[in-house]
């Protein structure tokens, strides 16, 4: 089957936050939403039949974890990524910044520092904040047009650390961590007795030819001292259905963090998740493989338009994720006026690159899973207001 990715949907009156939410933070709601990091493409099929399918039932009671859901998170997990994971090994979470929040609420105590390497995904602050721990940033070295762990600097901010909190793949820079990387970083950790929490949300989206490779996957200090959040609701366009899994193989912290969660019952899903997750990753291949050749064209055009129309923007090309990072610092502006450009000049909402950190100043994020011609009316926007102003 051929799915149609230049289709342009309107998502007004679907009280979209890419949509609504724009009207709180610029006051005004006539932007090209190229921000939150959801796609503009139409949920696969298959997993809209899934909720059709639901709803012919009239009850929608309360709703358990069926042999489907579980034997299509092992299937996926262990055909792309050989995790073998069992389904003593999972744990339903409803969203994996949520899971996150439970992970850093059962595995640590009020006061604990966390370690994080920015610039990196913004919940990654407020989550530790917001649970009153003590952030400790490892920021990561960027050198030619990309980033890389500051693995000689981290030992020393591990110390008396609790947690340690990895985004795997890189948000924003789109980085696919090698093993070697990783491996490092499992041996560091382990002998400061750090856990790892391991972001993996955007692992299916990385771009051929990139491997994606899971933390739990590179040792078995990894393996004994990691928690590993996946999801298909970005891979499939589904974040809404807020259906997430922790993957725990140390069966001393899998017994305790599955305590905590039953604590609060925290672990139950809606009446469409458990489906919707079965219909994704039992039905999902063809569809995924066709949307990522879909977003590696997208990031080509706008690297190629930004290199010819706008050369003091720069993108950091992912190698996974339909997220670019904009290195904007030769437009020598501070990160209001930055912000002010994109905004008043060309139209656009994007992610403030400060919102990732400090090590963000100077850059913004695009969101590029959006229709080709959405993509070049925004182009076209930026490059006119660039034309105007630089």
């Amino acid at each position: 089957m051929t799915y149609n990715f230049d289709e342009v949907i309107d998502r007004r009156s679907t009280h979209a936050i890419k949509i609504d939410g724009m009207k709180d933070i610029w006051g005004r709601t006539d932007l090209i939403p190229l921000w939150v990091a959801d796609m503009d493409f139409a949920t696969p099929p298959f997993v809209l039949d899934a909720v059709r399918k639901r709803c012919e039932h009239p009850v929608l009671g309360y709703t358990a974890k069926s042999d489907e859901y579980y034997e299509a998170v092992e299937r996926w997990v262990n055909r792309r990524y050989k995790m073998n994971v069992k389904r003593e090994d999972l744990n339903f979470v409803s969203g994996i910044v949520a899971g996150l929040g439970m992970a850093i609420n059962c595995f640590s105590e009020v006061g604990d520092k966390v370690v994080i390497m920015p610039p990196v995904y913004p919940p990654f602050f407020w989550l530790n904040t917001r649970n009153h721990r003590e952030i400790v940033t490892c920021p990561m070295i960027y050198e030619k047009g990309s980033y890389r762990m500051n693995l000689e600097l981290l030992g020393e901010k591990l110390e008396g650390a609790r947690l340690l909190i990895l985004c795997n793949p890189h948000n924003p820079g789109g980085v696919v961590w090698s093993r070697e990387e990783l491996e490092t970083l499992a041996d560091l950790c382990a002998e400061h007795h750090v856990l790892v929490l391991s972001d993996e949300i955007h692992a299916d989206l990385t771009l051929p030819p990139h491997e994606h490779v899971p933390f739990a996957t590179v040792s078995e200090r990894a393996r004994l001292n990691s928690v590993t959040f996946m999801a298909p609701s970005k891979t499939f366009n589904m974040p809404g259905v807020v259906a997430s899994h922790a993957i725990i193989f140390n069966r001393e912290l899998r017994t305790r963090f599955e305590e905590y969660l039953a604590a609060g019952e925290l672990n139950m899903g809606h009446v469409f998740a458990f489906d919707c997750v079965a219909a994704a990753y039992n039905n999902g291949e063809e569809w995924l493989g066709q949307c990522l050749k879909y977003i590696a064209g997208n990031i080509d055009y706008v690297d190629s338009f930004l290199k010819e129309h706008t050369p003091k923007i720069r993108a950091v090309r992912p190698e996974a994720s339909f997220l670019m990072w904009l290195d904007c610092r030769e437009l020598h502006l501070d990160q209001k006026e930055l912000n002010r450009f994109f905004v008043e000049g060309a139209g656009l909402a994007l992610n403030d690159g400060e919102s990732f950190g400090r090590e963000g100043i100077g850059f913004m994020r695009l969101n590029i899973a959006t229709p080709r011609s959405v993509l070049e009316k925004a182009m076209a926007q930026l490059a006119a207001a660039y034309v105007k102003q630089f």
